[in-house]
């Protein structure tokens, strides 16, 4: 999923708990599902700001460069502007976009 064609909102949204977890039967399950989506999100969202930046970045300190960097800012404001990995996670979650496997579960059925 690309995080820059989601339609996750910007601010936060109140959410019912019982929508989340009708497909794990289980709040936290579905919390931690959502968690660990984010933390994917937010790590290939600072690998992709990183790369962009280093396309900037000088080896040595000129006070000129400092002030009229524009293309590294309009980058910075851009990735500010974007929705936080959450609710992102969030709003793939609710459309059924992760794929995720619990192995206790899965164990308990083999059973």
């Amino acid at each position: 999923m690309d995080y820059r064609k989601t339609n996750a909102p910007t601010t936060t949204v109140t959410r019912d708990m019982m929508e989340l977890c009708e497909d794990t039967g289980n709040v936290y399950e579905s919390v931690a599902i959502i968690g660990k989506r984010a933390n994917q999100i937010s790590v290939e969202i600072k690998n992709d700001l990183s790369k962009k930046l280093a396309e900037f970045a000088s080896y040595n300190d000129n006070l000129e460069e400092v002030f009229e960097n524009r293309e590294q800012i309009e980058i910075s404001r851009y990735y500010e502007k974007l929705p936080k990995p959450t609710l992102i996670g969030t709003q793939e979650y609710i459309e059924g976009k992760i794929y995720y496997r619990n192995p206790a579960k899965e164990k308990e059925k083999l059973q």
